[in-house]
């Protein structure tokens, strides 16, 4: 009996777990399609990132309509990952976790070539308060581009740039394995 009692509750645990999953969801209200530069880009995945419990903001990746998110990245295709922030957070602990993460999956010297462009970008960091996006677009003729509450703050043509920090999110190594798999599933 008691073994059963158990299993209930870790199902009713997973239900309230999902739902709450898509109410984050759809409090972040990701638009079905954007227009980036004049390229028209299809939501294809989006997921909730949480640490120690908390959501901390949900993600979605946007691409071309004909292709998914692996065949994006491989081909070095229009790409647009969104962050919609739940909670409040210090621009320079944004700043930490990218520096963190960027030292993991690059070389020094990669890390070096781009740190000025790196140190740019973060110069227009604020501090995030619940109901921020922050959006990462890459475009291979144009870059990397920066929007913040759909005002455009940054712009480089750096393709390497935009390859390194977009793999923030979603190259091994990033912040979250599983916010990675989820967000690159998408077709």
């Amino acid at each position: 009996m008691r073994n059963i009692l158990i299993f209930i509750v870790l199902c009713l645990l997973g239900f309230n777990a999902f739902a709450n999953t898509s109410e984050r969801l759809n409090q972040a209200a990701f638009a079905p399609q954007v227009r980036i530069d004049n390229q028209p880009l299809a939501l294809k995945s989006q997921a909730v990132f949480t640490y120690l419990w908390a959501d901390v903001y949900a993600a979605a990746l946007y691409t071309r309509p004909e292709q998914s998110p692996k065949q994006a990245l491989r081909l070095n295709s229009n790409t647009r990952l969104e962050l919609y922030y739940f909670r409040a957070i210090d621009r320079d602990d944004v700043i930490k976790a990218a520096w963190t993460t960027l030292e993991k999956q690059l070389t020094t010297n990669t890390l070096e070539k781009l740190r000025s462009e790196i140190d740019r970008l973060h110069a227009q960091f604020t501090d995030i308060r619940p109901g921020d996006r922050y959006a990462l677009n890459f475009d291979p003729t144009n870059g990397l581009s920066l929007d913040i509450n759909g005002a455009r703050r940054f712009t480089s043509p750096n393709t390497e740039l935009a390859r390194a920090y977009l793999g923030i999110w979603l190259a091994p190594s990033g912040l979250s394995d599983e916010l990675r798999k989820t967000l690159l599933a998408g077709q």
